[in-house]
């Protein structure tokens, strides 16, 4: 396990610097919608540089019987990084898919009402709570585990719910377009309605793997409660599953967003000239 999250450390690093780098060129996006993909990708990258080094340290730590003062502090400091850094993860990937259903259901206020002020109080305001669901690792680790995983579980309804909803308006607004073929305004609608259901895809599989990387934590963590030291070695290995997230986001941007993904290209082919030169 130890040795998958070197690995995973140095692919979640590369790779979410290298989508912050592109995210940065991409200028289709809602300025606002792109302040939370690169929040979330400065979150992926701190959970490759910092915590995935750190729970690998602990690993080794545990299979070399290993008894120093660091790996004392970095199991300490470790639970503490954890619930930080994927509680802001789980928040903004809430946030995204929140503000995707906005934009379908506000329309034409939606620029009005999702602006850059009030998203960069909304990152600022997720650091703080994820700092915040960290610091009850001070008086018990516990309570801590169990706040965090109540916390991403009503997260992921969320998610849930305005995915289900864009669903329900997608489908609503097809209607209306197909009612519409006749107009001279119904191309440009479906060209618009064609570029959001790109990002809503996106944001789709973001949520299912964010999914399938959180619910068996956050369900073992509730087991330790009645059972804590034979489910520790599983608690250990699921939480590599929810580091994993970290190194999946920047594929699935690549994978769903053209413009992420040609962007990408570009920053890429300009590395490699810049090191053959």
């Amino acid at each position: 396990i130890a040795a998958i999250n070197i690995f995973l450390s140095i692919s979640a690093s590369l790779s979410n610097v290298l989508i912050l780098i592109s995210l940065q060129k991409v200028s289709t996006l809602h300025k606002p919608t792109k302040l939370l993909f690169q929040s979330l990708a400065v979150t992926d990258l701190f959970v490759g540089l910092i915590l995935q080094p750190f729970h690998a340290t602990f690993l080794l730590s545990l299979l070399t019987k290993m008894d120093t003062r660091a790996t004392f502090y970095i199991e300490e400091i470790n639970p503490y990084v954890s619930i930080t850094l994927c509680g802001v993860s789980v928040l903004t990937s809430t946030a995204i898919s929140v503000d995707r259903l906005l934009a379908l259901y506000l329309g034409l206020r939606y620029r009005q009402v999702v602006t850059m002020s009030r998203v960069r109080v909304f990152v600022a305001s997720s650091w703080l709570i994820g700092v915040s669901c960290g610091s009850l690792q001070i008086w018990s680790s516990r309570i801590a585990w169990i706040s965090a995983s109540i916390c991403a579980a009503l997260c992921m309804l969320t998610s849930i719910s305005s995915y289900t909803k864009i669903q329900i308006l997608l489908r609503h607004r097809q209607i209306q377009i197909q009612v519409r073929q006749g107009q001279p305004s119904a191309g440009k609608i479906g060209l618009n309605i064609e570029r959001y259901k790109a990002t809503v895809s996106a944001i789709f599989w973001i949520q299912v793997t964010l999914l399938g990387c959180y619910v068996p934590f956050c369900i073992v963590t509730v087991l330790r409660i009645f059972n804590e030291k034979q489910l520790y070695i599983t608690w250990l290995g699921t939480a590599t599953l929810v580091y994993l997230n970290s190194s999946l986001n920047p594929s699935l941007y690549c994978w769903k967003i053209r413009e992420v993904r040609q962007s990408l290209k570009e920053t890429v082919a300009q590395f490699c000239n810049c090191a053959l030169s």
